[in-house]
């Protein structure tokens, strides 16, 4: 499955699946990256929306499903839509489960699930979201590598540099195509909002250079800047670039701010990423 460089994250919950699949194709994007955590029958009906377009789940949350259920259901996208689904899983995070202990082993135990299956998913038709070096190594031993969530560049970074030069690295990365700075960061925030309040995230983001304080209030211009690209069509592709530079695969968008089907930041990023 060729995914290309630059695919697009978007949200179950938001668009019409004909009308977001049939524009990714037409624009040439590599992939469709599922947010609003997905089973794989809730991908069905995007993956039957297109014809070349693969689709992945970002993500399936683990505490959800049963790998017994999945690994079927799985098995049987994949044979009606070869090279069409790609399975991503993850745990999720703690302020969303009741139950949320050892996420770690839970990963694992998914993992020998989708494994001792009588229809296997196989490691390179699945990947896991990762954030930690633990998280991180699972998925290479595991997977065909990761799709971490806001994140900054230096995470990137430490993704490739800790899974090694075969593993994918898939981050996503939330973008705002808007030239007035102050509206970008605006939107951005709005966006942000909900992640800075969600310990996985933020103490990912303590590892890597920021303080509490660019967590407080919103987060501060240089965490938003940095993890939100905001900007011209053309500021925001030199800020995807630096990740593909430090080591992603291929950087999954999610274009904010303008509405469930951002069919026109489709359009202006496809023409200067694509």
């Amino acid at each position: 499955m060729q995914l290309g460089q630059i695919g697009i994250w978007q949200s179950r919950s938001k668009g019409e699946p004909a009308v977001i699949v049939g524009a990714l194709e037409d624009l040439g994007y590599g992939a469709l990256w599922l947010g609003g955590s997905p089973s794989v029958e809730q991908a069905r009906v995007y993956v039957e929306a297109g014809t070349t377009l693969p689709v992945i789940t970002g993500i399936l949350n683990v505490w959800q499903h049963d790998p017994a259920d999945v690994a079927p259901a799985h098995a049987q996208l994949t044979r009606e839509h070869p090279d069409r689904f790609l399975l991503g899983i993850g745990i999720g995070h703690p302020e969303a489960t009741s139950d949320y202990k050892r996420p770690l082993k839970t990963m694992r135990d998914f993992f020998d699930g989708l494994d001792a299956a009588a229809t296997p998913v196989p490691k390179d038709e699945r990947l896991a979201a990762a954030l930690g070096p633990k998280m991180l190594d699972l998925s290479k031993e595991r997977s065909l590598g990761t799709h971490p969530y806001f994140i900054d560049v230096e995470h990137t970074r430490f993704a490739r540099e800790r899974l090694g030069p075969d593993a994918l690295v898939a981050p996503e990365v939330a973008v705002v195509v808007e030239e007035d700075p102050e509206t970008g960061r605006r939107l951005a925030r709005e966006y942000a909002s909900t992640y800075l309040g969600l310990s996985n995230y933020t103490s990912n983001l303590l590892k890597f250079g920021y303080t509490e304080r660019d967590i407080a209030d919103g987060g501060s211009d240089r965490l938003i800047d940095a993890v939100i690209p905001h900007g011209s069509p053309e500021q925001i592709a030199d800020a995807i670039r630096t990740h593909l530079e430090a080591g992603a695969d291929h950087v999954c968008l999610q274009p904010l701010g303008h509405g469930p089907e951002p069919l026109e930041d489709f359009a202006a990023l496809a023409k200067v990423l694509l």
